[in-house]
């Protein structure tokens, strides 16, 4: 698939007779990739700690979230709105005060990365949570189980399987966010670099900085969904 995409690629450049300021041909993107691998990796190190940072951050708050709107039904009624009511403000319009309160440094693309995948890590979780089969619960209540207990025993690990979707959603979404809030404001990282690279009309730098940030993408969307897979198997 990936080598019929480049020949398509490939195709249209040549039909098209393109000049390489608009698109330039897969070969000498992955010619400038080589020549410029190590700016590349210097600025791809720094995207890869923000997004792992925000992955991390936002899951766990995520998961946090889900518990707490299962427990507490007077919570819920005020932070299920709040949860969508954060989702009708685009992360664009919040990247700027994010910059603007945190600075130019590592922390606002954090949490950038981590407000894009709060709210369906927290969704998929809670949905999972609320769709506990019944029966396990009334056998629970049976049993003599306190509320904490058959939360923790019961509908957590039955709802494990909704938080793997949640996290699977988040590994393609935390890359956005990082390069949000590189494009917003910064010194480093891909995002960074592909501005600089299209301001100095150096399209094939941006857009070998671009492959890298796909195939980053795709390696931690695959990391994470064969975690998740040995998780729920064993």
């Amino acid at each position: 698939m990936a080598l019929s995409a480049l020949a398509v690629w490939q195709l249209v450049v040549t039909l098209g007779d393109l000049p390489a300021f608009i698109l330039p041909g897969p070969g000498r993107v992955f010619a400038t990739l080589w020549i410029s691998r190590e700016l590349i990796a210097e600025h791809a190190l720094v995207t890869t700690v923000e997004i792992l940072l925000g992955l991390t951050l936002g899951s766990a708050l995520g998961f946090a979230s889900g518990i707490v709107l299962v427990a507490s039904p007077a919570v819920r009624s005020v932070m299920r709105p709040m949860l969508v009511f954060s989702q009708a403000v685009p992360v664009f319009a919040l990247a700027p005060i994010l910059t603007l309160w945190l600075g130019y440094g590592l922390w606002p693309k954090v949490a950038t990365a981590l407000l894009i995948i709060y709210f369906p890590v927290t969704s998929a979780f809670f949905d999972a949570l609320m769709r506990t089969p019944r029966p396990w619960v009334e056998l629970a209540h049976v049993m003599g189980a306190r509320p904490s207990r058959i939360l923790w025993r019961v509908q957590v690990p039955a709802a494990l399987p909704g938080f793997a979707s949640g996290l699977r959603l988040a590994a393609v979404y935390a890359p956005i966010g990082a390069i949000i809030g590189e494009w917003v404001g910064a010194s480093q990282g891909l995002g960074y670099l592909m501005l600089m690279a299209n301001g100095r009309a150096k399209i094939d730098l941006m857009f070998a900085a671009l492959l890298v940030l796909a195939v980053l993408t795709l390696l931690l969307h695959a990391t994470i969904d064969a975690i998740c897979r040995w998780l729920w198997q064993s």
